[in-house]
């Protein structure tokens, strides 16, 4: 009775705006109170002649009122709160959209803390109660409230659905058993969720390991578009210097040329005004001696005439001028010609050698992460034919069949001391350095390690110098009966995975990929690395325990 009394006052004192008690109430001209706070914001600081309506009853309030505190309803709610109100949490505020509403509250509905399957209902705390204290509820299954309980009803008889049928897939009702999945394989739904948990505890840490994978790799190509942003960024500076300095260069030949065509120009000018010049000297002395020929041969004086007609008629030395052959003039077009043909070699050799920096600059996106092939088909497609490099191999391993398989024999044979040869460690490289995208196979006997190292790897001295695994330039998994083990730079990562002979490596230089793969009817991936590759890398092989281990190289389509 009194929880229902302690409910009725929280209905009361409560701010129908924020839902919560009163703080500092005030109560408004049409009777209804407020927090101080709620109805100075619902109304707005903007116009103080502005109509205003109460938020409930939405009466018109004009001018807008002085709010002063209401004293009593500040010592009730104050009151209230010492009875011993239940601490605010999000089961005792009110149902809003979207919530789970107390299917037992009466008038306004508090949010539900739990959903119970037996009785199909939803309850606040306080209702819920009895599930906690009578005992014949404490038996019921509850679960976080949800909106959802009618899916757990059968749309058909109206039964809730306790009963999985395995045949089907489905969950159904007692009825559905006895009827329409008559003669099914049916369990408990309890059961079933037992069987299925199971399932998550083995399935889950693989997504979880899928999850670090890929956010692993998401970090890789992070760091991969700065990469390519640097590079790029790196690149159009280079060019564009390059395309700079070949601008400068073809303006200041352009500029020369131009100051050389002026230059002749120039001097082409001197020469013709000095020899029009002259031309026009001799015209003007031979119109004065044709003018006085011309009255030599009016005069009416014999004696006159024959007098001064023989220093007038006798020849002069005369310039030989150029005579114009009437053909247009060219005196600048073979050198515009050169131009031109200077031009299009240019032209030509600028295209041809774009077009290399075109292909250069598609075959950048190989520096990007390539997707990995997913059957064996894809993989086959990238196939290497690999071999064993016998100078390479310690003198207690054995190499036969074309150099593509290695025995441990633990005798110490008569070989030529080779600087490349592994001393302390029972190792071998193969002959052919691999870069681009490559995959191989090896057939195990034995517990090995599969590896792939730079060429400058330590032949001689500790594990750590020249052990595959045990240093910055290898990368090795240990295969044994039991498990794997993948060991970098010394740090050793176990890894669980089905058992296979033979075992796959795929590489994807470029991308900086390497992956090993268990192989069968599918293809399991039991680790990949995600680095970059400074160097072409080495396939190579440790036998590092019982004589008779052999490790063979698959022969591939």
């Amino acid at each position: 009775m009194a929880q229902q009394v302690i409910q009725l006052a929280l209905e009361k004192l409560s701010c129908s705006i924020c839902l919560d008690l009163l703080k500092d109430p005030v109560t408004i001209p049409c009777g209804h109170s407020y927090c101080m706070s709620c109805i100075k914001s619902y109304w707005g600081e903007d116009d103080e002649t502005k109509t205003r309506s109460c938020p409930q009853c939405r009466e018109s309030i004009s001018p807008r009122p002085v709010l002063v505190k209401n004293t009593m309803l500040a010592e009730l709610v104050e009151e209230l709160k010492n009875t011993g109100l239940p601490a605010a949490s999000p089961d005792h505020f009110y149902a809003g959209p979207g919530d789970v509403a107390c299917d037992l509250c009466a008038g306004r509905k508090l949010k539900a803390s739990k959903s119970c399957l037996v009785c199909m209902a939803s309850y606040c705390e306080q209702h819920l109660q009895p599930h906690y204290n009578l005992a014949p509820f404490r038996k019921h299954s509850l679960i976080q409230a949800t909106l959802k309980l009618h899916e757990n009803i059968c749309p058909e008889h109206d039964e809730v659905m306790k009963i999985f049928c395995r045949t089907d897939q489905l969950c159904i009702c007692y009825l559905c058993s006895m009827d329409d999945h008559k003669g099914h394989i049916t369990v408990s739904a309890a059961a079933e969720r037992a069987e299925r948990q199971k399932e998550l505890g083995v399935n889950r840490p693989k997504i979880q390991q899928r999850i670090q994978d890929m956010e692993r790799d998401a970090k890789v190509l992070q760091q991969e578009i700065k990469a390519v942003k640097d590079s790029a960024d790196k690149a159009v500076r280079d060019s564009k210097e390059v395309f700079t300095d070949l601008i400068e260069l073809i303006e200041k030949k352009s500029s020369e040329v131009e100051q050389q065509i002026r230059s002749q120009q120039k001097t082409e000018d001197s020469r013709i005004k000095e020899l029009l010049e002259k031309m026009e000297q001799e015209i003007a002395g031979l119109r004065r001696k044709d003018t006085e020929l011309e009255q030599l041969s009016l005069t009416e004086d014999h004696l006159h005439f024959l007098k001064n007609y023989p220093s007038l008629c006798h020849p002069s030395d005369y310039e030989d001028f150029p005579r114009s052959n009437n053909s247009p003039l060219r005196y600048f077009e073979e050198l515009a010609g050169a131009v031109t043909e200077a031009g299009d070699k240019l032209h030509a050799l600028l295209n041809d050698e774009c077009q290399k920096i075109s292909l250069a600059v598609n075959k950048a996106d190989v520096l990007l992460p390539q997707k990995e092939p997913k059957t064996r088909e894809e993989f086959l497609k990238y196939s290497h034919h690999i071999t064993m490099d016998p100078d390479t191999a310690h003198t207690y391993l054995s190499l036969s069949d074309g150099n593509r398989k290695a025995t441990l024999t633990k005798t110490d044979k008569s070989l030529s001391s080779d600087p490349n040869r592994f001393g302390e460690r029972w190792q071998v490289l193969c002959r052919e350095a691999l870069t681009g995208r490559c995959y191989w196979e090896v057939k195990l006997s034995g517990k090995i390690h599969v590896a792939v190292a730079y060429k400058d790897i330590g032949r001689k001295g500790t594990r750590e110098e020249c052990g595959f695994g045990y240093n910055g330039k290898s990368w090795s998994l240990e295969c044994s009966n039991s498990c794997y083990t993948f060991r970098y730079n010394n740090i050793s990562t176990v890894i669980s995975g089905p058992r296979s002979s033979p075992v796959g490596v795929y590489l994807d230089h470029e991308a900086g990929t390497l992956s090993f793969y268990s192989i069968s009817e599918t293809m399991t991936l039991l680790h990949r690395v995600q680095t970059r590759f400074t160097q072409p890398l080495y396939p190579g092989f440790w036998l590092p325990y019982n004589a008779g281990d052999t490790v063979e190289l698959c022969d591939l389509p």
